[in-house]
């Protein structure tokens, strides 16, 4: 990333923090073509007749943004500011198809909770059910949801998990095989 764009990221990243508006659509605009790819790769699980193209999910992120009111500070650098923007991003994106999908949601298939956690099906029925159970996991502990999204959701080991979350391995270990646990055996009572 060029110097220049770099301050551009910390500013607007910033800004966007306070919650301006105009920062998140400036943000949208700096980082389009990225975005595109980003809900290109999040839909790539989705059902074949999805009703929603990558397009419309960048504009529906922007949308998101839009709302945000503030956001804490986890890095200092421009590099961290844009990590941080597109982790937003992608969460933001799980959470939208989440919510597109909820309506349509009705039955879900189970299957055996391996390495990671796999929800056969088209998708969209699945989706609203992974999130009532993530819900339910993060009312036990925010970190067993964030420790299940990072591992499943985004593919991390658990050693980047450890540093994402600046929690010991041992712990994030734990919290891995409690959650896989406590999904197995909540899936199976949706059976």
């Amino acid at each position: 990333m060029m110097q220049g764009a770099s301050a551009d990221v910390k500013v607007l990243m910033d800004q966007l923090r306070s919650g301006s508006k105009e920062a998140a659509g400036q943000l949208v605009v700096l980082f389009y073509p990225e975005l595109r790819r980003l809900a290109r790769a999040q839909m790539s699980g989705e059902r074949k007749q999805h009703t929603w193209q990558p397009t419309v999910l960048v504009n529906q992120l922007y949308l998101e943004l839009l709302k945000v009111k503030a956001l804490r500070k986890d890095g200092n650098s421009a590099e961290d500011d844009r990590r941080a923007f597109f982790g937003l991003a992608a969460h933001m994106m799980r959470r939208l198809l989440i919510h597109h999908a909820r309506p349509l949601a009705r039955r879900v298939e189970m299957t055996e909770l391996g390495e990671s956690i796999e929800v056969p099906g088209d998708g969209a029925e699945d989706l609203a059910v992974v999130e009532d159970l993530l819900l339910g996991l993060e009312r036990l502990d925010p970190e067993f949801r964030a420790v299940v999204e990072l591992k499943v959701l985004e593919g991390l080991t658990l050693e980047e998990i450890s540093a994402q979350l600046d929690i010991p391995l041992r712990t994030v270990s734990r919290r891995w095989a409690f959650a896989r646990v406590w999904l197995a055996s909540h899936m199976q009572g949706t059976q």
